[in-house]
């Protein structure tokens, strides 16, 4: 920040107060009954919960609570001017309602803003008698991107970056009485600029969505005592059962003790003291007082505190700490509250020489999917924070975790992650701040903005148990100085793993070797993982980005029961056989990530994505978050790695136990060929697996198609029948001349298929027959089928 001097306004126009202690109040401006919602393109189920008076009032910051303060969410007046403009507008265009962007349906705007304009907020409020005496802060959540605020026509400083917090100690800008007015001012060259900006563009389309500008996350002040605690950083050592705390405070030049209580629910577990200041001699103190008039000096303390047999923080137990601070200043008391979850993070191999992710002492694996953080009607922000917290209930209803992609969440969203126990791996958001073909900055400037703003993004948000690594880069954007970053990313966070760049390009710095599509290679010295994989998608009508063509690499295509390119643009519309197919294909993969551990060594896969996002037609929920288009439970089996049936007899064996002999063909049979009275005359034998290259290949099989069948003796009739299947790539299965089953694509490792019940009922004590074909296009291929029934 800087002081850009004094500024003058050149008129007025006066709006009633917004006061408020913990929730907004009831000052609203008189003009709040004509606000509407502007008619956004797709709505969510939380829009209608959005007013002037319900705009975000929770506490914005969960991990350094007070109980006093005022939010400053809900309207402001508004006005687009030219960059140039220096002042204010005389008057303003309209209301908008804070901390919506400009360019959402919920901020009431719901209009473009581009880089050749200016925007500009103004409001009032009123201090409250009772904080006569305290120092104010004025805390802004995040704007987006270039910020300069006034107050009372008074400049208090600039700040750029458009995903960290910051604040103004306000107190000797207040006035006596009456309404205190705050004038924002922003620019934001979105995408015409090197800035950290994710996804962000004035042009949306593909994988580049509707941009966010101003003011979005929460607007809000508190008072504290001039003696007061600035902020808390903690770390855990789930080992040793320690919890280091330090605690950061601006003091009257002296000393002032800290007082600490640990809780466990109503009990408290273990308390610390230690002095603020400690190291300022009698000397100092009265040299800083009595010749420099120094009123405050900022100090830090460290305490450890044990805890005694610590409860540790696991996603299957997402226990936290309540944390109680006070510190006892010459000029009053100060208290805030926090919490902690005790945990250990650390890389190391396992007992197969894979490097591998521990949490707490056990290895861990990492099925995820990509979460960018879009909503339809608030793009940046979430309408209400039960929306936020839905995206992370799905997340823990499919078994999975986010990959957080090129965006920092408000607070409170990795507050609900902390409490839900989710795993949480946070991408830094991408610029274009470095070239990465010559690994170098764009400029001395990009390169000092964009490492300073990831520093800070980082220390606001390293007290969250949930997260677990830092992602730097991302595919090359912006990307430069790769080793070097990862380095002081380390060092300012030895606690996390550090992906030094997810996907490409790789220099083999950090703790994570992170690829997009296919198997990632082992390393030495880092786990290896997937975090963006198998992109498919279905349309759901009337739930869906209206504006644009809908697209997704693959979809449902009910003739071979697989995946299949959209045709003509068209995407197959979610329904009970397409869905099944999804649920499947996911499930497969996260079956997949179990099943072959051991020889990829891989530890991590992460599906593309957890909701669409506008014309992204790849999530497993729709962008409105109205529609699941899987069924979430047979993923969360397979994510914890409890997907196969168990307790099954086999009717015909895989090659996993016993490969079991086949009559087959490469050359195209009889229409009839899975007819039980077919006879397979000129067909070859062969045992299973029959392919090249997936799975344990018994008989070779390089052509595009082949047919199998076998004969097979059942002593009764089978309970519940179940296929299990490797297949490379699409399948059908036939029963007694009935189709069993169908699928497209592949799914690199043994799964469970179900068996349609008119194919089911064909199964009979005595003779059966079991006929199979497989189609191929391109690289490995295989087919493995065996039939078992349910005990």
């Amino acid at each position: 920040m800087k002081n850009s001097g004094a500024w003058e306004r050149k008129a007025a126009l006066a709006i009633a107060t917004i006061s408020c202690g913990a929730l907004l109040g009831s000052g609203l401006p008189a003009r709040a009954a004509d606000w509407r919602l502007a008619p956004g393109p797709l709505m969510t189920r939380w829009s209608k919960e959005v007013s002037p008076t319900n705009a975000l009032p929770e506490y914005p910051r969960p991990q350094m609570t007070r109980t006093q303060w005022q939010n400053l969410n809900g309207l402001w007046d508004y006005a687009v001017t030219p960059k140039s403009a220096a002042n204010a507008p005389g008057a303003y265009d309209g209301q908008i309602l804070v901390p919506y962007p400009i360019e959402s349906a919920l901020s009431g705007v719901m209009k473009a803003f581009l880089p050749t304009q200016r925007l500009w907020y103004r409001r009032t409020f009123t201090v409250p008698a009772d904080w006569k005496g305290k120092n104010l802060l004025l805390h802004f959540g995040a704007v987006d991107w270039d910020t300069e605020v006034f107050l009372n026509g008074k400049s208090l400083g600039t700040h750029r970056g458009g995903y960290d917090a910051f604040d103004f100690d306000i107190t000797k800008d207040v006035k006596e009485g009456g309404p205190q007015e705050i004038v924002v001012s922003v620019l934001d060259p979105t995408d015409e600029g090197w800035q950290l900006r994710g996804k962000q563009v004035l042009h949306p389309g593909g994988a580049a969505y509707t941009a966010t500008s101003g003011i979005w996350q929460t607007v809000w002040i508190e008072p504290v005592s001039p003696d007061h605690i600035e902020s808390l950083k903690i770390v855990t050592d789930a080992g040793a059962g320690v919890l280091h705390l330090t605690v950061s405070a601006r003091i009257k030049p002296g000393q002032a003790p800290v007082s600490v209580a640990v809780s466990s629910g109503a009990s408290v577990v273990a308390t610390a003291k230690a002095t603020l200041g400690a190291e300022m001699s009698d000397e100092a103190k009265d040299t800083l007082r009595g010749w420099y008039k120094a009123t405050s000096a900022l100090t830090v303390t460290t305490l450890d505190i044990p805890i005694p047999k610590a409860h540790l923080w696991s996603p299957d137990d997402p226990f936290l700490y309540s944390i109680t601070v006070t510190l006892n200043g010459e000029q009053e008391t100060d208290t805030v509250t926090s919490y902690a979850g005790v945990r250990s993070l650390r890389t190391g191999k396992d007992e197969k020489g894979n490097m591998r992710l521990y949490l707490n002492g056990k290895v861990t694996m990492l099925p995820m999917a990509l979460d960018q953080g879009f909503w339809p009607d608030g793009i940046y922000t979430a309408p209400t924070d039960e929306a936020l917290r839905f995206d992370l209930e799905a997340f823990k209803k499919l078994g999975l975790y986010p990959r957080k992609h090129i965006k920092i969440e408000p607070e409170r969203w990795y507050y609900w992650a902390d409490k839900l126990g989710i795993l949480v791996l946070q991408d830094m958001p991408a610029g274009n701040e470095g070239d990465s073909y010559t690994d170098s900055p764009k400029s001395p400037e990009a390169a000092m903005q964009c490492e300073s703003e990831m520093r800070t993004l980082i220390q606001q948000r390293w007290n969250h148990p949930s997260i677990i690594s830092w992602n730097m880069f991302n595919e090359g954007w912006g990307q430069y100085n790769t080793v070097a970053t990862a380095a002081w990313a380390k060092q300012l966070d030895p606690t996390r793993l550090i992906d030094e760049a997810s996907g490409f390009p790789r220099h083999g710095a950090g703790d994570i070797l992170d690829v997009h599509g296919g198997i990632p290679p082992k390393s030495d010295h880092e786990i290896s993982i997937d975090t963006e994989n198998g992109s498919v998608g279905l349309a759901s009508p009337g739930h869906d980005w209206p504006i644009g063509q809908l697209w997704t690499p693959q979809t449902f295509d009910p003739a071979t029961g697989g995946a299949a390119p959209p045709k003509d643009g068209k995407l197959a519309i979610v329904d009970d056989a397409s869905k099944q197919w999804f649920t499947r294909h996911v499930r497969g993969m996260f079956r997949g990530l179990w099943a072959n551990a051991d020889s990829t060594g891989q530890t991590g896969d992460s599906y593309c994505q957890i909701t669409d996002v506008e014309t992204e037609e790849d999530g497993l929920i729709s962008y409105d978050r109205a529609i699941w288009k899987v069924d979430p439970a047979p993923i969360r089996a397979a994510a914890r790695g409890e997907g196969r049936a168990q307790n099954v007899t086999p009717l015909i064996p895989t090659a996993q136990t016993e490969p079991a002999e086949w009559s087959y063909t490469t050359n195209t049979p009889a229409d009839n060929w899975f007819a039980p009275s077919f006879r397979a005359a000129g067909w070859q034998t062969g045992k299973s697996v029959f392919g090249a290259g997936v799975g344990k290949v018994a008989t070779p099989w390089t052509t595009s198609d082949i047919w199998l069948r076998k004969e097979f003796t059942l002593a009764s009739t089978p309970k519940a029948p179940l296929l299990s299947i490797l297949h490379d790539e699409d399948f059908k299965v036939y029963l007694n001349g009935v189709l069993a089953d169908q699928e497209g694509g592949y799914n690199g490792s043994y799964d469970d298929f179900e068996i349609d019940p008119k194919a089911a009922a064909t199964l009979k004590p005595g003779k059966n027959v079991i006929a199979v074909y497989c189609h191929q296009t391109t690289g490995g291929q295989g087919i493995d089928v065996g039939l078992f029934d349910r005990k």
